[in-house]
């Protein structure tokens, strides 16, 4: 009986374990480090949801450095240039579950609607204006949007569509913080409408209630 007992309470706290992970009990992003430094070493094939660490021994200044000093290359169809310092750049982050990225923003500048699937996303402005703005989930979808100006700050919570534009006449900056080492981005309309096979036009027609001529103009730009 004691042993019944004691597994039905076992099994109980495991469960209570899940549930919480499951509805804000828990919060966490990346998994927590387990020592000082792990040090990504990219010549490894060995992946355990992140990179293999790199022999202590081998581990300079360099592996926790980058700079952030040049501007991104703004002259694209969007305006807008992500200048991404993450794991993959700084081998250093590796298993720190933090990242970083610069954007730069032409006038009229937009970094289009997407969502970061791993990360929550801290925009601080360094130069100009910008417009952003995020959406909720279904079924409400509701719009947050806010001008914020030079050293201001606007959260964009983890895994919402959002976006900036720069509606000024002159060039504008921010640095972005991410709560993961590797926060991801899936662009909207690039997911959509660009991959590879393509998402038939008789989906994306029905999806967007538009006729099929409309989906292939789309496509044809992507």
């Amino acid at each position: 009986m004691a042993a019944i007992r004691a597994s039905f309470l076992l099994a109980a706290a495991a469960l209570l374990a899940l549930w919480c992970s499951d509805h804000g009990g828990v919060v966490a992003s990346d998994p927590s480090h387990l020592q000082d430094l792990c040090v990504a070493d990219k010549a490894s094939t060995v992946r355990v949801n992140g990179v293999a660490c790199k022999d202590g021994e081998d581990v300079a200044a360099e592996d926790f450095f980058s700079g952030l000093h040049m501007a991104g290359n703004t002259t694209n169809k969007q305006g807008s240039a992500v200048t991404a310092v993450n794991v993959a750049q700084v081998p250093g982050l590796n298993t720190l579950g933090i990242s970083l990225a610069r954007i730069d923003y032409a006038p009229h500048g937009l970094n289009p609607p997407h969502t970061h699937p791993r990360a929550t996303e801290m925009l601080t402005v360094l130069e100009g204006s910008l417009y952003v703005g995020f959406v909720t989930s279904n079924p409400e979808n509701k719009l947050f949007t806010k001008v914020i100006n030079k050293g201001d700050v606007f959260v964009f919570p983890k895994g919402l569509v959002h976006f900036q534009f720069n509606y000024g006449t002159t060039d504008a900056v921010a640095i972005v913080a991410l709560s993961s080492q590797n926060p991801g981005v899936i662009t909207v309309a690039n997911t959509v409408f660009g991959p590879k096979p393509s998402i038939t036009d008789d989906i994306l027609a029905k999806a967007f209630q538009v006729e099929k001529t409309v989906v292939d103009q789309i496509q044809a730009k992507f």
